[in-house]
């Protein structure tokens, strides 16, 4: 049974879409308002066979629709003229495996394809194959475990081809491979030449990368120029490609393409399709990419799901990516004891047992406790909230509240209501406010932390970007203090700051590209589809320290056992190989039905 939840842009494309469809009892609206729901939902298409024959339940409507079956719907479908296949430029696209898609997402998703197929395909044939594997010797020091050294194999793979991806959890080591990738290729012949740009999906991830490079980079065993030379300055990815006002286009693109040799793009996960696509089509044909990222954390916000798309068609013997993605698993931030490590393994392979038995019984570092009761919220929250968040309302200069706000986070999975990030923000500020921590008397107050939710150029404010509203050291007047990538601090004036929100509680996935020594995480009492194992591991995995996780057992066992899951055929596209049994003939039967 299908809950139709339509909203009023869905219902509006749907009839626009079906105005010339025939009497067919609505099953062609449904299915095309389905469709624009889905990409509301995350996914780039609607899979005919998941929804042909479902029964849909219609608010207003006494009894549900049945959908016809997959052969009927098909042909009915292919009666619209705003209906296309692959290859034409119509509203609606139907692929030959019955995926249903809007057209943009539709070339969106075969652009992406046919650039990483490309980009896979061509290696570069000027290495020398002895030079480079003295200069990995020198970088990469024999593993301290028997087996692969997968750090190598992914600067190997970075050099040698002109699309790769380096996966792994965090403190697995992405950041320090980079770090050496970026030596080894200002060592190489012409490296002194090389454009090299660095960018992520955040104005804070773009920071912890900048912050993360310059720390390492005195490491590297090369000469101080190379060092001097490794690029400081990361950027968001909508900064580097250059956002047109009034548009949805960017500066760069096809036509103007970036003036880069080599392009990193740290957490890509966060990464939707529109906005990969939009970067990879405009670098050079020549340029390297090299992508970053968790492929087991939360899909981005909008459409799609790219680096797990990528990552798991790499994992197809054949597939025409094969062979770019080294996935790093030897964690060196956690001990081999340590509870966090250990429950996010069991989170991610869907173990909910295991996981509610690390616990029970790990300590200190990561606890199970019950979601309060809307009544008993407050009570519960006081002692995490006035211990986490003192310090850095006692800081003296703002540069260390700022450090000191990082130490404790509550994460929600929800945005709005009691247990969402709205609720928990209110509890926090009232609570603190009680305290005499805080006067919530102005909507800027001394000490109120906010959370940038859009881009603001004019400022150099990003989506993401966290600050705290302080006395100026100099003038004593208030102002949004923000840690720049470069490691000092900005000061803009609170009435200039883009949308934004408090930031003493977050959505999980606004926590993507942070990390804090404490974590609470906070699920709602009752079950939810948007409760999965990617929203958990995403939670557990901002912890540096320890995490509280406050839900019921049968929530998070639930959700712990509930993959998310985004439709669409990018995976299919980069293995190269068709879905078996699906493919459809322009007569409106399948082929398993022929």
């Amino acid at each position: 049974m299908i809950d139709f939840i339509e909203r009023p842009i869905d219902r509006q494309a749907a009839a626009f879409l079906c105005r010339s469809a025939k009497d067919d009892g609505g099953a062609l609206r449904v299915v095309v308002s389905l469709l624009s729901q889905a990409v509301g939902q995350g996914h780039v298409c609607l899979d005919l066979e998941a929804v042909a024959g479902q029964l849909v339940r219609i608010p207003g409507r006494d009894e549900p629709l049945r959908l016809p079956d997959a052969a009927s719907l098909i042909f009915a479908l292919r009666s619209l003229p705003t209906l296309g296949r692959p290859g034409e430029h119509r509203p609606l696209i139907l692929d030959d495996a019955g995926r249903l898609y809007l057209y943009r997402y539709f070339r969106y998703e075969a652009l992406l394809a046919d650039a990483i197929r490309a980009r896979a395909a061509s290696e570069n044939s000027e290495i020398d194959d002895a030079a480079l594997a003295e200069q990995l010797d020198c970088y990469f020091a024999p593993s301290e475990k028997s087996g692969e050294d997968r750090q190598r194999q992914a600067a190997l793979t970075a050099l040698r081809r002109r699309f790769s991806v380096i996966s792994g959890g965090p403190g697995t080591g992405k950041t320090t491979t980079v770090v050496r990738i970026l030596g080894l290729l200002l060592e190489s012949p012409g490296g002194e030449r090389l454009r090299i740009a660095m960018a992520a999906p955040t104005g804070k991830a773009a920071a912890r990368l900048a912050s993360s490079i310059a720390s390492l980079r005195d490491t590297l065993p090369c000469a101080d120029e190379v060092k001097h030379a490794i690029p400081s300055q990361v950027t968001t990815i909508h900064r580097l490609l250059g956002t047109l006002p009034g548009s949805t286009g960017f500066r760069h693109d096809e036509r103007n393409p970036l003036p880069c040799d080599t392009v990193i793009v740290d957490e890509a996960s966060m990464v939707d399709l529109p906005l990969m696509t939009a970067l990879i089509t405009a670098l050079p044909s020549h340029a390297r990419l090299i992508l970053i990222g968790d492929r087991d954390q939360l899909a981005s916000v909008e459409a799609g799901a790219v680096l797990g798309d990528i990552c798991h068609a790499a994992e197809s013997p054949g597939s025409s990516i094969a062979g770019c993605v080294t996935v790093l698993d030897r964690n060196y931030r956690f001990g081999d004891g340590s509870g966090i490590a250990a429950l996010s393994r069991a989170v991610n392979a869907g173990d909910d047992r295991e996981a509610l038995r690390l616990l029970a019984d790990s300590g200190s570092t990561i606890a199970l406790e019950a979601t309060p009761t809307r009544d008993a919220m407050k009570k519960r929250l006081a002692a995490p909230v006035l211990e986490g968040f003192r310090s850095y309302l006692e800081a003296e200069t703002p540069a260390e509240a700022l450090r000191r706000f990082d130490r404790f986070r509550i994460l929600t999975a929800l945005r709005e209501g009691p247990w969402g990030a709205a609720g928990m923000n209110h509890a926090a500020e009232t609570l603190l406010h009680e305290a005499g921590l805080i006067r919530r008397d102005t909507p800027f107050y001394r000490g109120r932390p906010v959370l940038v939710t859009e881009n603001d150029y004019t400022h150099k404010l990003f989506n993401g970007d966290t600050g705290i509203i302080l006395p100026d050291p100099e003038t004593g007047n208030l102002r949004a203090f923000f840690a720049a990538p470069d490691g000092t601090i900005r000061a803009i004036p609170p009435e200039f700051l883009p949308k934004h929100e408090a930031a003493f509680a977050m959505t999980v996935h606004k926590s993507q590209g942070s990390e804090f020594e404490k974590v609470l995480m906070v699920l709602p009492p009752e079950d939810t589809v948007l409760l999965t194992r990617e929203l958990i591991y995403t939670g557990i995995t901002r912890a540096k320290q320890s995490v509280t996780l406050w839900s019921d057992e049968a929530v998070f066992s639930a959700a712990v056992k509930r993959r998310t899951e985004r439709r669409s055929g990018l995976r299919e596209r980069l293995k190269g190989i068709p879905r078996s049994g699906t493919y459809y003939s322009g007569h409106g039967k399948s082929q398993r039905d022929a």
